[in-house]
Parts: C-alpha cells; sequence; structure tokens
C-alpha cells in the first residue's frame, strides 16, 4: 500500500518551472527538437513516460510541444493536501519565472536561495522527504557539494534523494558514485543513458540518474527505468549508446 503520509519535496535546483522550446535559448541548443519533441511524437514510448506526455499535453491545450514542464510544475501539479513543495533557484530571471510558474499552487512556493543551504537547514525537518538535486554542472563544487548534502541529511526512514547529473567520461562518474558511498549513501539505483561512448570528458556524451530510497521503493522502480534509458538510448543515441541500470555499491 502507498504511503499516505505528508510528503515534503525540496527542488534544489528548480529552475524556471516551465520551458518555452520556442525560445531562443532552446532554439539556439537544438536539445528540444531532439528530445521532447521526438517524444511525444513518438507511438513507441514506454508506459512509463505517460505521465510527462500527458503533463505536456495539458501545458499545449492546442497540440503540439511548445511549452515543456519542468519538475517544479510536475511536483505542484500532484501534491495532495498536506504536501508541501519548495523549490530553490538563485538566478533572479529563473526564479521570476519559478514564482510565476508556481501562482495559485496550494502548497508549492519558490526561494531564492541556494538550495544546497536549504537542504543542510533542513535535513532534520518536517515529514518523510523527496529532494530532487539538478545542478547543471557548471561549478567545480557541485559534484562535492551534492554528496555532502546527501550525507548531511540522508538517512531517515521514508526519505528520497533523486540525483542528475551529466555523463562525460567514466573517472568522473564513478569518482561521484563514490563520492555518495563515502558520505553514507545506500539503497542506491544508478540509471545511465549512454548516448555516445565516454570517451570524451569535454563533451556531452549521455546523462544519469541516481536514486536513493528506500530497497523496496528502490526495486520498484528498476523495471520503468530500464525500460526509459533503453528507449532513450535506441531512438536518441548513437551506434555506441549503452543502457544501464545497476544498484549503486
Amino acid at each position: 500500500m502507498a504511503d499516505s503520509s505528508p510528503l515534503a519535496v525540496l527542488d534544489v535546483h528548480a529552475g524556471a518551472g516551465v520551458y518555452d522550446i520556442e525560445g531562443e535559448a532552446a532554439r539556439r541548443s537544438g536539445e528540444a527538437a531532439k528530445g521532447v519533441v521526438r517524444l511525444m511524437q513518438a507511438a513507441d514510448t514506454p508506459p512509463a513516460f505517460g505521465p510527462l506526455k500527458q503533463a505536456i499535453r495539458r501545458l499545449n491545450p492546442k497540440g503540439g510541444e511548445r511549452f515543456y514542464p519542468g519538475s517544479p510544475a510536475l511536483f505542484a501539479e500532484r501534491l495532495r493536501p498536506g504536501d508541501r513543495y519548495l523549490g530553490c533557484e538563485l538566478r533572479p530571471d529563473d526564479h521570476a519565472a519559478l514564482e510565476q510558474s508556481l501562482r495559485g499552487r496550494p502548497g508549492a512556493r519558490a526561494l531564492q536561495r541556494d538550495g544546497y543551504e536549504v537542504l543542510a537547514e533542513e535535513a532534520g525537518r518536517g515529514p518523510r522527504r523527496l529532494v530532487l538535486v539538478d545542478p547543471p554542472f557548471e561549478r567545480g563544487d557541485d559534484y562535492a557539494r551534492t554528496a555532502e548534502g546527501v550525507g548531511r541529511a540522508d538517512g531517515r526512514p521514508g526519505d528520497a534523494f533523486v540525483i542528475w547529473t551529466p555523463l562525460k567520461d567514466l573517472e568522473t562518474f564513478d569518482a561521484f558514485l563514490g563520492g555518495l558511498l563515502d558520505a553514507g549513501a545506500e539503497n542506491g539505483l544508478v540509471v545511465e543513458a549512454r548516448l555516445k561512448p565516454l570517451d570524451d570528458p569535454l563533451r556531452m556524451n549521455g546523462c544519469a540518474l541516481v536514486i536513493l530510497a528506500d530497497p523496496g521503493v528502490a526495486t520498484s522502480m528498476f523495471a520503468p527505468a530500464r525500460a526509459i534509458a533503453d528507449w532513450i538510448v535506441t531512438r536518441l543515441g548513437d551506434a555506441g549508446g549503452e543502457a544501464r541500470v545497476e544498484p549503486l555499491d
């Protein structure tokens, strides 16, 4: 039976909340056309993608994929009475957009603060928590601060962490996983979508999720995570790509 106790979601790097993929930044990178557009147009996506695709359709009632929900929008629309969502965003422009996207959402609010500091302050407070750590990894200390944050806050029954990282080279990624283990992380699942061989530390060769949760939760996520990673690599990756889902050990 699902746990019905209140849930507090802390989004350490929340971003803007909702994104316009026809905006200048999205057009410049071309990532939207390579990712969400192909996802929405594909007929063979695994069921695990269903909630995301439904959320995108709700944001685009006239059709298309122009507006894309980030984690704040996805979490805020699924909060139950008693749940709360706190999104931290330092950039003034993204924080303003985040406040706008959360307006009218009971239990959800934006905070213009360093999310790692908020994580440390709230390590022992509140109900069971879900912590999303999704930094841009533009700073040299993002890996270390993420591991440190997990070390300070991990270990409370019912808590879960979902950590996104880029995949560039194996040395960097393995060192990060080792840092999490040294910080006391356990009961983890590592989901990798290697779109290209991991042989160039200067390129984005894929991405990964590290899920830290109770053993039962981690086990239940293995099959949908594998289906998602397999689809991404098969449909969006190069010939040398590979999907992996393994325990953190």
